[in-house]
């Protein structure tokens, strides 16, 4: 859905989009990478994920998805059902499969977020400290930044 708030230059043309246009954002993405192997001289931005799959049906059920760039991991969510929670899935396991496959790629730090009303006590007990926090809604919630050092 594009909102009716486009502004036109005489060179371009600026819409503010409401729903993900994944070839827009796939463009911007790899052109953001390529500038930064332009600057850095390294090519290294690549996905990192774990998944949780049925052993019948092979259906993926959860896990996490992230990536590893200039020697930080970013893990971006982690999800199980909750009929697998609890059972050393998500730290005993995934993280430790991220975090070991990242210092692989020669990462030296882990950094994620999470909201109060989620896990951020679970990601302490994994060893992530947490480095800030921004109240966002509703009431009494707040997005918890944390980072680990792997190496």
């Amino acid at each position: 859905m594009m909102i009716e708030n486009e502004m036109a230059t005489s060179d371009v043309v600026l819409t503010l989009a409401a729903d993900a246009d994944e070839d827009a954002r796939r463009l911007i993405s790899d052109r953001l990478d390529a500038f930064n192997v332009e600057e850095t001289g390294i090519a290294d931005n690549q996905p990192l994920d774990v998944l949780v799959s049925d052993p019948v049906s092979g259906q993926c059920l959860g896990g996490l998805v992230g990536r590893t760039s200039l020697g930080v991991l970013f893990v971006n969510y982690v999800y199980l059902p909750e009929s697998l929670r609890g059972q050393g899935l998500g730290g005993g396991r995934l993280l430790a499969i991220a975090e070991s496959e990242a210092c692989r790629r020669g990462c030296r730090e882990a950094l994620l977020f999470t909201m109060e009303i989620q896990a951020p006590g679970f990601y302490l007990k994994q060893g992530y400290r947490e480095f800030g926090r921004i109240e966002c809604q509703p009431a009494g919630n707040a997005r918890v930044f944390l980072r680990k050092t792997l190496i």
